[in-house]
């Protein structure tokens, strides 16, 4: 294990050991012993990942002695992060006092996070692919009354991750992964931003636990697709780290900003492509690139000139805003939701201009923390093309005129501050809509394309 992910493990509240490298799988009932010892364990899996490694950890469990409940094995062909579903879990480890062992990636770890929560009782997680950071997370994210919601509940108290189960995962769960990972990069610019502003300090703990080394992790996308051990040991790392952050934190702030509220409306609109569900990374991938786009554009504008008396005169009463989001929101399963947060963040005229003045006055100081914090568009690009991502929104179905449609709406869905809500302070929103989306832009509509000839 790094000094890194060693150093983040002693901040974790709830995780107690992480297990990482080749060939450990072996390990688990040893680990299963020192803390949980005397307890009956369950093995719980979906089909695919009771093959690929729940088969084992269960034979494993009993040559060690452990007791074990029947294995629970969800058997729906569609099963993903979704309420009915834990329901079924949950119901299940009522009938008896086991810990859950998850072997599996995002949807197992989840739904056994929850049901463990609900049932008064700690878990043990055996991931089996690198796509997404939600191993080691403080909270489950599930999809439930058709929204995608964070639930509150405990991390597990161990987690093992063999890199020879992992580097061997479908290559789209791991640029899925890696996807994830590279959120990160918008999320802290994100933060910096509202760090700089007096909305939310950033907290140097959370901080450097995802942030430092960052870069590092990311740097080889053509090893992680070919399943290079040391290039997916490092993105499994980075992945865990983002976890512990939120588990500092209690928060996902460190590791999600604006490009996360994409994928959050994404899920919400019900959004598929032709039918299919969409991974979180992958839909994370485009709302990543959205986001650097949009940066890469904020970076050239001149906010030290900015006309504050004008941005507060633009600024709308909460009356106005309520009315806006409603009618916005309007025939959705969520009505009221752009309401409620952007209340949730709301500040007055006065608020704002003191706001938009350390903005003016410390832009070029924001700017270059901004510039060092970005990865260039044309490089974010190619490393998720290198590492089989999607790097065009028709990859997942989002058209770019959808794509345009939810640089408006996002912003609405939560209350954390980003990038967006920048623009919306600023009165620049449709400005820099334009140069993303007008005549020569990265996503030009096709109009654009047709009055420009």
């Amino acid at each position: 294990m790094s000094t890194k992910v060693e150093r983040a493990l002693k901040a974790a509240s709830e995780t107690k050991d992480l297990l990482m490298g080749s060939n450990v799988l072996d390990k688990v009932p040893e680990l299963f012993k020192k803390y949980f010892a005397g307890h009956t364990a369950v093995v719980v899996a979906d089909q695919i990942t009771y093959e690929v490694a729940g088969k084992e950890v269960v034979e494993l469990l009993k040559a060690s002695g452990i007791n074990q409940e029947p294995v629970f094995i969800f058997t729906d062909p569609e099963l993903y992060a979704e309420y009915s579903f834990v329901e079924q879990l949950s119901k299940s480890l009522a009938t008896h006092n086991a810990i859950a062992v998850a072997v599996g990636s995002g949807t197992i770890n989840d739904l056994a996070k929850l049901a463990s929560h609900q049932n008064g009782r700690e878990y043990m997680c055996v991931a089996t692919a690198a796509s997404m950071d939600g191993y080691t997370a403080f909270g489950a994210s599930i999809t439930a009354d058709g929204a995608k919601q964070t639930f509150n509940c405990p991390a597990p108290k161990v987690c093992v991750a063999d890199i020879e189960i992992i580097r061997n995962a479908p290559t789209e769960m791991t640029a899925s992964g890696y996807a994830d990972l590279f959120a990160k990069i918008t999320a802290g610019a994100d933060w910096i931003l509202a760090d700089r502003l007096g909305v939310e300090p950033i907290d140097d703990q959370a901080w450097s636990i995802v942030q430092d080394g960052l870069h590092d992790a990311l740097s080889d996308p053509k090893g992680v697709h070919e399943g290079d051990a040391k290039a997916v040991f490092e993105l499994i790392s980075g992945l865990m780290l983002g976890g512990f952050a939120m588990q500092w934190s209690k928060s996902s702030r460190p590791a999600s900003g604006a490009e996360h509220q994409f994928s959050h409306l994404w899920n919400m609109e019900h959004h598929t492509n032709n039918g299919e569900h969409i991974s979180h990374g992958f839909q994370v991938a485009i709302g990543t690139l959205a986001i650097t786009a949009l940066y890469e554009e904020i970076l050239k504008y001149p906010f030290d000139q900015l006309d504050i008396e004008a941005c507060c005169a633009a600024w709308p009463s909460p009356e106005v805003l309520e009315k806006e989001s409603r009618e916005l929101f309007k025939g959705t399963d969520f009505p009221e939701i752009g309401d409620q947060e952007t209340k949730a963040k709301y500040i007055d005229a006065e608020a704002l201009a003191k706001q938009l003045q350390l903005l003016k006055a410390n832009w070029t100081e924001i700017r270059e923390k901004l510039k060092a914090q970005m990865v260039p568009f044309n490089e974010a690009k190619n490393r998720l093309k290198m590492v089989g991502a999607p790097y065009e929104p028709e990859h997942i179905g989002v058209t770019k005129e959808y794509l345009k449609n939810t640089f408006v709406r996002a912003q609405y869905i939560r209350r954390r501050f980003t990038v967006l809500d920048l623009l919306i302070r600023t009165n620049t929103l449709d400005f820099f809509l334009d140069k993303l989306f007008g005549k020569n832009g990265v996503w030009a509509l096709e109009e654009n394309k047709v009055l420009s000839e």
